[in-house]
């Protein structure tokens, strides 16, 4: 009996390696039409008893202005293009400030963020940041940098109910991903970490004040090579 057991889970151990490692080979060319965020969110919107909001459209990496890659890693990884997925030093820092007491701070890269985004369910558990690593590992291998920013520009929740980045430019400035402005894209960047909280147009001075950081930052990075 125990040995059927053993045999049963080593199946679905590698069940699961092949299935996932199969799922990142495919998303690497196809576009990811939704992730699990997007359908909590629409569950949500029905359990509240209102009409479920979604607006969501792919677009390849070059129809999404250089402005708004500069935005998001002026704003959430500015080691983005040099780590391998974990920017340990960010880490380290978040986890001294969290200690301190003082406000909560992540340190998750655009890698992380786009792993559990599009594989993983909300939440925070054990299990759930070894599954991030384990993912973060996976599209940094199988996709690379340039494949990770356009999954990670197409799949992010920047609205209530908008996510991705030319719907993102289509709600708050009425543009297309691809003519964002510098302005434009830091103020979409300036919301992520709370995306339904905070307005990327007619925003609050807080807002504005994180949009001011975000284009100085911004100014400082050079042409993008992936």
């Amino acid at each position: 009996m125990i040995r059927k057991i053993f045999r049963w889970i080593w199946k679905a151990i590698l069940w699961f390696f092949a299935l996932s490692i199969l799922s990142v080979i495919i998303f690497k060319w196809v576009p990811i039409p939704f992730t699990p965020l997007m359908i909590t969110r629409i569950i949500e919107f029905k359990v509240a008893g209102g009409d479920a909001i979604y607006s969501h459209k792919w677009v390849p990496l070059e129809e999404i202005s250089p402005n708004l890659q500069k935005a998001v890693i002026a704003s959430e990884d500015g080691n983005f293009l040099e780590h391998s997925g974990f920017d340990f030093k960010a880490m380290q820092k978040a986890f001294k400030s969290n200690s301190k007491g003082k406000k909560l701070k992540g340190g998750s890269t655009i890698s992380q963020q786009t792993a559990k985004n599009v594989f993983l369910w909300q939440g925070r558990s054990y299990i759930r940041k070894g599954l991030e690593a384990y993912f973060t590992v996976l599209i940094e291998i199988i996709w690379g940098k340039e494949r990770i920013m356009e999954v990670y520009l197409n799949s992010i929740e920047m609205g209530n109910g908008v996510y991705g980045a030319q719907e993102a430019a289509r709600h708050w400035y009425t543009t297309t991903a691809k003519d964002l402005t510098p302005r434009e894209a830091a103020g979409i960047a300036a919301i992520l970490p709370n995306p339904r909280k905070f307005k990327a147009s007619n925003s609050s001075a807080y807002t504005e004040r994180r949009k001011e950081k975000i284009m100085k930052i911004m100014r400082q990075i050079g042409k993008i090579k992936y």
